[in-house]
């Protein structure tokens, strides 16, 4: 599947998106709360790796400048092709110039970034339903206004195999 460098949020934010999660699946909309393996975690992916060397990309972003926790405010919904539905955030200053580095970092290591996440392409989002059909984006858009504007706490970043769940934490956060 894909590897992810993902900005993780703080256990009073993970609870608010997880109970998001709650309320759209309730739409009778699956979430990632029960995608794949059940094991996602709310996140915000910096890259997306289609092929990597999990060791050598660990150590290329621990070697990425840190930098302190801080705040992210959702504000609106997105939709994607094919019924990927996400919170768009207001993206703070230099939060692009953090993700240029370390897809920078990770294409250093041969890794092979999802064309989506590339320099410049990248749109920053917290992904909450992959497959919504059409006719059920207003029940989720319903649910999701409900909650909106949703501030979270990014306090940690790490290493994500999308196909199994396998967390590997990072010493930074990027």
């Amino acid at each position: 599947m894909a590897l992810g460098v993902c900005l993780l949020f703080d256990g009073k934010s993970q609870r608010s998106i997880r109970n998001l999660w709650d309320r759209i699946e309730s739409e009778g909309v699956p979430t990632l709360r029960s995608h794949t393996h059940g094991q996602h975690h709310p996140h915000l992916s910096y890259v997306v790796l289609l092929h990597w060397d999990a060791d050598a990309v660990r150590t290329a972003v621990d070697e990425v400048p840190g930098y302190e926790p801080f705040d992210l405010t959702f504000d609106a919904l997105g939709s994607f092709r094919r019924g990927r539905v996400c919170l768009v955030p207001a993206v703070p200053d230099g939060l692009v110039a953090r993700q240029h580095r370390v897809v920078e970092a990770v294409r250093r290591t041969g890794a092979v970034v999802h064309k989506h996440y590339e320099i410049d392409r990248w749109l920053p989002h917290l992904s909450l339903a992959n497959r919504a059909r059409l006719d059920a984006l207003p029940a989720v858009a319903a649910a999701i206004y409900d909650v909106l504007p949703l501030t979270v706490r990014v306090n940690r970043a790490a290493l994500i195999d999308s196909a199994t769940g396998r967390v590997w934490p990072l010493a930074v956060l990027p």
